[in-house]
């Protein structure tokens, strides 16, 4: 086959979910001048389908940063053009064709996933990197000569190479989220880390179609609510970057940063099929108060002495359900917000979004074993709201929500003090039923905990307020119980009889499975009856 063959631009790649569910597989033109007919990217892993999207994102920004919404030449000079053109575009409905065609087939050359000088996402001076073959490339089974799963979701051949398609979204997933396993072909050169996407807790803005999530997630103003330097993606470089382990001054521009090659990258073919890949470690930059990066929650770092404090990328914990993290993602006064939660809130001041519109965030994750050396697990999350709980209206609720998560805590450690006690009643010393029951109690509160937020109005006055939290307490209370029962239930005649145990605090006291109980239903008494916001 033609080394010029597989086009991106051309030839269907990525993966879509349609309104009726299907899954179908699109060009990168046709994925954003028709993105308004598709409900989300689909690909087969919600990390690849963030690659994918800060690649759409890159060219967005490339395009409507230099011309308007008509085609128009009209390069940014000022915020307010920005967001007059965020507001325009949002209008519309769907992306300007033409503009984007335009732009793309300027660039067509530079698109070829096997071009024979600038092949996309790759430089052919990785032709002397670590080789991996195509189970490494595939995310979702994610295999090395040294760490075969037990069980995978591709078998025999079927893992030993990949078509073009698959390939050209691995590739974009691989040089987001590697590991740390290939070693450095030159001596004392600085270790880069996991790929860039790998260091972030991400989190992105979901709409009602692609279309949408595509505007959310298009920040056309920095921290300072300013406009980003000109847009460079890796495609229009004159020379692709070849240095192994390259250190680069944080991006000042969106395209760039969307498009950073975390690593030198070669596909290796056979005919048609991709069966292996070559990797040097690319370019990187500090994660200390990178503030160009707009999809990732944030910690802050207390230094001691005299050394300023800084900020850098939070990962997401995988065992705390989205919602538990609320105050960090959506509210947090000690550290910035996600610049994807600040530019939604923009644009409902300056009303280009509705605050009656219900805001969705998605969170997705790699984690990593031993010092980021190999993927342990992929995770992701959704959380949904009235976007007016980001408002200055939406601040009584949010303290309320705020309080109402406190309780949840509360509750699930009134959990683990029931299951610690019934061990004890047992004869045990174990934590293992309460640690159980704790993430039991986690894991029952989650629906009904998400359908309570989901229905929470900015709007309500203080009544309306008081009614909802009073029916969803209601319903807490009856999980709880209802876990106290059956771990009761399920304890056994010692456990009734109970034994005498040493407390540091209380000394020698008698503990039993009545005991237990009585003292776990006061307790969750006392947090479901205080009043806290309500």
């Amino acid at each position: 086959m033609d080394g010029k063959a597989f086009n991106l631009l051309d030839e269907p790649w990525i993966r879509v979910m349609m309104p009726d569910c299907t899954v179908r597989e699109v060009s990168l033109t046709e994925a954003l001048t028709q993105a308004h007919t598709f409900s989300a990217l689909a690909g087969e892993l919600p990390t690849q389908d963030v690659a994918v999207l800060r690649l759409l994102l890159a060219v967005l920004h490339t395009v409507f940063s230099r011309v308007d919404e008509t085609g128009k030449e009209h390069p940014f000079e000022e915020a307010e053009n920005a967001l007059d053109r965020w507001k325009a575009l949002w209008h519309a409905g769907q992306f300007p064709s033409e503009p984007i065609c335009a732009y793309l087939q300027a660039w067509h050359e530079r698109f070829y996933l096997f071009h024979p000088e600038r092949p996309f996402y790759q430089v052919k001076e990785a032709d002397r990197g670590t080789e991996f073959t195509a189970a490494k490339l595939n995310g979702a089974i994610s295999e090395s000569s040294n760490k075969v799963r037990l069980f995978s979701m591709r078998v025999g051949a079927e893992k030993e190479s990949l078509s073009f398609p698959e390939a050209a979204r691995w590739l974009l997933y691989l040089n987001g989220f590697d590991d740390t396993s290939a070693k450095p072909k030159q001596k004392d050169l600085p270790s880069p880390g996991a790929g860039w996407l790998g260091k972030l807790g991400l989190i992105a803005a979901q709409g009602d179609n692609l279309y949408e999530t595509l505007m959310l997630n298009l920040v056309l103003l920095n921290d300072k609510s300013e406009c980003w330097g000109k847009n460079v993606p890796v495609w229009e470089l004159d020379h692709a970057r070849t240095q192994e382990r390259c250190e680069i001054p944080m991006p000042d521009n969106q395209a760039q940063l969307l498009t950073l090659q975390s690593r030198r990258l070669l596909l290796l073919r056979e005919g048609d099929r991709v069966v292996g890949y070559k990797l040097l470690g690319g370019d990187f930059f500090s994660k200390v108060n990178a503030y160009s990066e707009q999809m990732t929650v944030w910690m802050k770092i207390e230094k001691k002495g005299s050394q300023p404090s800084y900020e850098q990328p939070k990962r997401h914990d995988p065992s705390k359900k989205m919602w538990r993290e609320f105050s960090t993602m959506f509210v947090n006064n000690e550290t910035r917000l996600p610049g994807v939660v600040k530019w939604m809130k923009m644009l409902n001041t300056n009303e280009s979004l509705q605050a009656e519109k219900m805001a969705r965030f998605q969170i997705a994750s790699v984690q990593y074993g031993d010092k980021d050396f190999f993927v342990t697990d992929v995770f992701s999350d959704e959380l949904g709201f009235h976007l007016g709980l980001l408002t200055e209206a939406g601040k009584a609720w949010v303290l309320q929500i705020e309080s109402e998560i406190g309780i949840v805590d509360k509750l699930a450690r009134d959990a683990m003090f029931l299951g610690a006690n019934i061990e004890q009643a047992s004869g045990g010393s174990g934590d293992a039923l309460g640690r159980q029951l704790k993430e039991q109690f986690y894991d029952r509160i989650d629906v009904p905990f998400r359908k309570f937020l989901a229905s929470v109005n900015p709007a309500d006055d203080q009544d309306q307020r008081g009614e909802r939290v009073k029916a969803w307490r209601q319903e807490a209370r009856r999980i709880a119980h209802a876990l106290g029962k059956e771990a009761v239930s399920q304890a056994g005649q010692h456990a009734f009889v109970g034994r005498m145990v040493e407390d540091r605090k209380k000394g020698s006291c008698h503990c039993s499975l009545p005991e237990a109980y009585n003292l776990f239903l006061a307790c969750v008494n006392k947090h479901l009856e205080d009043k806290g916001k309500e």
